[in-house]
């Protein structure tokens, strides 16, 4: 169905009772400004033992353990195995979870158990494709970090794969379930910012962790390390530490800024619009500051083009990353329409209205007549054009999750597991985040191919 986001359709919207739209009559009305409380409610149930869904952990990392903690804070969840190719986090994760948990270098171990149920994947990029399909084709079900592809031709393997599973499969842009995204879909299709013509996302960061300068531990060595499978299908170099535990910072295994930090962004864009991604995008930047042997950049601003479709107009994005921001840091998502705009966090959506001037004021009746000023301004007030903007709320409304929310991290989990148990079905499945992926990666293939790309966000594929 084609959606309208005209004035005149959240106007009529707006004179619908608040039970059947929750948000209109709050930007409908006098102008003001007022904070308003989101809620979400969960189904607590205490599950029995042969009831829990056993999970393992492929890599230990960072984000490995970050998803873990939250994952086993969903009700009926287990850990039993994690994998890693450093020997510390394996005496790291019987620290956190107990001794009892099995430990191994082999990720093949983890798929041949028969009491794992699922899977989480916290490897480096460039191993997201082949054991989300050996997972696949293990019978578990897959939460496979973002970006779900290290390049944009490998989604379709795990398309497939899904498919031909029957497994549920969730890529893991935490975000996406958050109260703040549930909300600012919601004003969206309600037309609570008119036609979208601009996002504004950046995220500047001012610290050697923010900009993946991650520490290296003392004991980490050859006989502690498995380097070479760590490498994989990437170029085979010499063994070092740094390309271990900074994998980030290198072509061969990670995705840069695009991969790690925009990906977060499409995932939450393309879902508040129900949208397919760009079809074209230009990226420029450098490295400005972390020369430490990495060769990705480290400050860049990449240009996206959305054409339109039945969801949303024609309109354009711009994705700004900067590790060296002397401002000490800070980040922002706005999604920028002709009658509004939101910012949309994981906690919180804050939208701000203001009257669109179509009556010309003093800097342009300077250059007429005193008695042509007032013909013209009788011209425009006999136009009424400020009818239909006088009916609509100006100034700014927030939704803001109250402190006990559990947060986003956890409603991607859940959402996760609930789908496991046929409860529910996953808000981002592989063809989602090939799509997010694939228009994050875009960024990529223009600043090193040094020219606009063009994508085919219906095919998800480069043209």
């Amino acid at each position: 169905m084609k959606k309208n986001t005209s004035r005149r359709s959240f106007l009529k919207k707006a004179g619908l009772s608040s039970a059947a739209i929750t948000s209109a009559p709050f930007v409908f009305g006098a102008p003001q400004d007022e904070t308003l409380q989101l809620y979400r409610s969960y189904i607590e149930i205490d599950y029995a033992a042969n009831d829990h869904i056993n999970l393992g952990l492929i890599g230990a990392g960072i984000q490995g353990i970050y998803d873990t903690n939250t994952a086993l804070q969903v009700s009926g969840v287990k850990l039993v195995a994690v994998c890693d190719l450093y020997d510390g986090r394996h005496t790291r994760a019987k620290e956190l979870w107990g001794d009892d948990i099995f430990t191994t270098r082999d990720y093949r171990a983890l798929l041949a158990r028969k009491d794992i149920d699922a899977i989480i994947i916290a490897t480096p990029d460039h191993w997201h494709k082949k054991i989300t399909i050996d997972a696949l084709k293990a019978g578990k079900a897959v939460y496979c970090e973002k970006p779900m592809v290290q390049k944009p031709e490998e989604g379709q393997a795990i398309i497939k794969a899904h498919t031909v599973s029957g497994k549920i499969c969730q890529i893991g842009s935490q975000g996406m379930a958050s109260l703040g995204n549930e909300k600012a879909k919601q004003l969206y299709e309600e037309g609570a910012i008119g036609e979208i013509v601009m996002l504004d996302m950046y995220d500047d960061r001012y610290s050697a962790e923010g900009a993946w300068q991650y520490p290296i531990p003392p004991d980490a060595n050859p006989d502690t390390i498995d380097f070479d499978s760590f490498l994989g299908k990437a170029p085979k170099v010499p063994y070092e530490l740094k390309r271990f535990f900074r994998w980030r910072n290198y072509q061969d295994y990670g995705t840069g800024v695009a991969g790690d930090l925009f990906v977060h962004a499409f995932s939450t864009l393309n879902h508040v619009l129900s949208s397919h991604g760009p079809n074209r995008a230009l990226s420029t930047g450098g490295l400005r500051y972390w020369n430490d042997g990495r060769d990705v950049p480290d400050v860049t601003i990449t240009l996206y083009d959305y054409p339109k479709t039945a969801t949303h107009a024609a309109f354009n994005a711009a994705f700004r990353i900067n590790f060296i921001a002397g401002n000490g840091g800070g980040g922002g998502f706005k999604l920028i329409g002709t009658e509004g705009e939101m910012e949309v966090g994981q906690n919180s959506v804050k939208l701000t209205r203001s009257k669109l001037g179509m009556v010309p004021g003093g800097y342009s009746l300077i250059a007429y007549t005193e008695a042509m000023q007032e013909k013209i301004k009788d011209g425009y007030a006999q136009q009424n054009l400020d009818t239909r903007s006088s009916k609509l709320k100006t100034g700014t409304t927030t939704w803001e999750a109250p402190r006990d929310y559990k947060g986003a991290h956890y409603d991607h989990f859940y959402n996760f597991f609930e789908a496991i148990r046929g409860n529910s079905i996953v808000i981002q499945d592989p063809s989602f985040g090939l799509r997010a992926a694939g228009a994050a990666l875009l960024a990529n293939e223009s600043y090193f191919q040094k020219k606009p790309v063009n994508w085919d966000p219906i095919g998800m594929k480069l043209v």
